[in-house]
């Protein structure tokens, strides 16, 4: 059984320019990432898919490889991640390469480690489960959520709006960090948010969406955090 880890990487960053290699508690963001995978000791191929010379350079002076560029295609503002990795799986096919299992990584994911990988990967081994993703719990429930009609508000789902916290279905979100898939089952079914899948549950303190640079220092200073905890 061997598994490769796949960091998608494009380019074009345009909230926050170079995002993917910006330098993040000293060191570049997507060198995280690299250093986790690397750490785990889980896959045969720890790879970088970018369009960008510049990333694929740091990329590999971290520790990944680069074996081919990202197609046109596939870097442009409309191809999602499962544009990527089919392309990824099939260049490797073509060289005559497979992998029973591939770990999506993204390269502005500090907060994955070694620890997360492994225990994460081991949920992959029940038969009827294709897929893991890492999923943290909503801080406030979303059922009692309030929306803006006209200049007023009013209850999202009217029907919880008076009931306990503590009496309604704990939601989960992504952590947008990583992902597993058992491969064949991907090829078959892309849809691994529901496709068989399990979550690997997350601390909110190990969990920040990086989309600005406010997000960014927050990101930093959970990071330093978790850190001091020893994670």
């Amino acid at each position: 059984m061997n598994s490769i880890a796949i960091i998608t990487a494009r380019g074009g960053s345009k909230r926050i320019p170079k995002k993917n290699i910006k330098e993040f508690c000293g060191k570049p963001i997507i060198a995280y990432s690299i250093q986790a995978a690397i750490d785990s000791g889980l896959f045969e191929e720890i790879m970088v898919s970018t369009d960008s010379e510049e990333i694929a350079g740091i990329a590999r002076q971290y520790g990944a490889q680069v074996p081919f560029m990202r197609s046109e295609a596939t870097s442009d503002d409309y191809a999602d991640t499962t544009d990527v990795l089919n392309e990824v799986i099939d260049e490797y096919g073509k060289v005559g390469r497979t992998f029973d299992f591939f770990c999506c990584i993204y390269p502005t994911a500090p907060f994955v480690t070694a620890k997360k990988l492994k225990e994460s990967f081991s949920l992959l081994s029940e038969t009827d489960v294709y897929n893991v993703i890492p999923m943290v719990p909503f801080s406030f429930p979303p059922q009692r959520g309030m929306i803006k009609e006209g200049k007023y508000i009013i209850p999202a789902y009217p029907e919880h709006i008076n009931k306990r916290s503590q009496d309604l279905d704990e939601i989960l979100h992504d952590c947008g960090q990583f992902y597993w898939c058992k491969t064949s089952a991907f090829i078959e079914n892309p849809n691994f948010l529901a496709n068989h899948t399990v979550p690997f549950l997350v601390p909110e303190t190990e969990v920040q969406d990086i989309d600005n640079q406010s997000d960014w220092e927050l990101a930093e200073a959970k990071y330093k955090y978790m850190k001091e905890k020893g994670v």
